[in-house]
């Protein structure tokens, strides 16, 4: 964990713009880890921090992505948008899941933002999940991390390039952590895909999520 105090992030970086994100997905997916993600409530908090974990979904042929095998529905159709709109869905009724949509567009591409070290706005968080004990896991998995930043269904289609509620920052920090990557997590209904290593994290990091 940074040892500079979370207030020290809040004045933000340079925004990340649509060339920044119109990327393959698992080339976004590396590009993620390290940018700050920014949310604006509706009662003008802010909470956000940086991206230590992601999955990439490649559409198509990919078991594992909503998208597979070219499937349109009118949850999925986001995805196949220009890349940097968010795609958002609720899992198991309860948790939502905050992605990215990646390129090319058409192909139902996208990026799963699965922890953030938390940065902006703790005190939120802390309000939003009262009961986890360290504020280095308030955003250690999806679900957790749409929770602390109040993000639900209704910021879907959100463009990131221009939206005034999520924000995507470019950060210049000179503490560097390994990228390392593996499977995915909870998607061992997609067989063979369900080991694509086609998730990414920052080693190490003690806001990456821990799946059992």
């Amino acid at each position: 964990m940074s040892r500079r105090r979370p207030d020290d992030h809040a004045e933000g970086g340079e925004r990340l713009d649509r060339a920044a994100l119109d990327l393959d997905p698992e080339s976004l997916a590396l590009r993620l880890l390290s940018a700050r993600l920014i949310v604006t409530g509706e009662d003008g908090v802010v909470v956000g921090g940086r991206i230590v974990e992601t999955e990439a979904y490649l559409g198509g042929p990919d078991l594992a992505a909503h998208s597979r095998n070219e499937r349109r529905t009118p949850r999925t159709e986001v995805m196949f948008g220009p890349a940097g709109v968010a795609y958002v869905f609720l899992v198991y009724g309860m948790h939502h899941c905050f992605n990215i949509v990646a390129a090319p567009e058409g192909r139902g591409t996208a990026v799963l933002v699965r922890a953030l070290e938390p940065q902006v706005g703790l005190e939120r968080m802390r309000e939003r999940r009262p009961k986890c004990r360290r504020d280095a896991e308030l955003a250690a998995g999806p679900g957790r991390l749409c929770t602390v930043l109040g993000i639900d269904r209704g910021h879907g289609g959100e463009d990131l390039v221009t939206s005034s509620r999520i924000r995507l920052e470019s950060v210049a920090d000179p503490e560097a952590w390994p990228v390392v990557r593996g499977p995915r997590v909870g998607v061992d209904y997609a067989g063979e895909w369900a080991a694509a290593p086609l998730r990414f994290r920052l080693e190490g990091h003690p806001s990456v999520s821990r799946p059992r």
